[in-house]
């Protein structure tokens, strides 16, 4: 007998096959199983969510035009979250937010490093306060959102979509060991950004 999550993920794959068949009610099911996952990933790259909106709405547009070439080689959600990223990316660098980061991104990480914990760097108080004050969650997206469009992805994927590496390194098309490099760059950029700002924050508080 198979679990629930096995059944959900057959499901999906039948659902895909009527959808590339051009099964309009089928793709519309995939669509509503999706749709707020794509858009929370796209909003937490970007931070505008009318942008967020239009980008996941093209995501399944460019997702439907283009289910004839899907190979199942991967699933169905990290086929989606592939299509919006380069989305958000094509958009972050029209605005010309950020220029790139001269650090190297693809240094090897250490041994030592291992498994890192999934959570994102709050340097004062630890992870657990990044949960504790809407304040803080907003400065740590804003810091986000800054980070170049090879770190962010990493990032937004792991720590706030809670995909697995095997997963991150499908989505980017990049090695296993670049994507815990590229973690590992973005939380130590993460951290030194918010350091600069709750610091400058104290000064206006005192």
């Amino acid at each position: 007998m198979m679990s629930g999550q096995d059944t959900r993920l057959v499901s999906v794959e039948a659902l895909v096959e009527r959808a590339k068949a051009r099964d309009l009610p089928a793709f519309e099911q995939l669509v509503r199983l999706h749709k707020d996952k794509i858009y929370n990933y796209v909003s937490r790259m970007l931070r505008d969510p009318t942008e967020a909106e239009d980008i996941a709405q093209e995501t399944f547009i460019r997702a439907f035009q283009s289910l004839p070439h899907f190979r199942g080689v991967s699933s169905f959600q990290t086929w989606l979250y592939r299509i919006a990223g380069n989305l958000a990316i094509d958009t972050a660098r029209r605005r010309k937010r950020r220029a790139r980061q001269s650090v190297s991104l693809d240094e090897p990480v250490s041994a030592q490093a291992g498994e890192m914990v999934r959570d994102v760097p709050d340097p004062r108080r630890g992870p657990e306060g990044v949960a504790e004050t809407s304040e803080l969650q907003q400065e740590v997206l804003r810091a986000i959102a800054e980070l170049s469009p090879k770190l962010r992805p990493v990032i937004v994927l792991y720590d706030l979509q809670g995909l697995s590496y095997q997963d991150i390194a499908e989505t980017l098309k990049c090695p296993l060991g670049t994507v815990k490099s590229r973690l590992f760059n973005a939380r130590a950029q993460l951290k030194q950004k918010l350091e600069s700002r709750l610091l400058v924050a104290d000064m206006f508080r005192a």
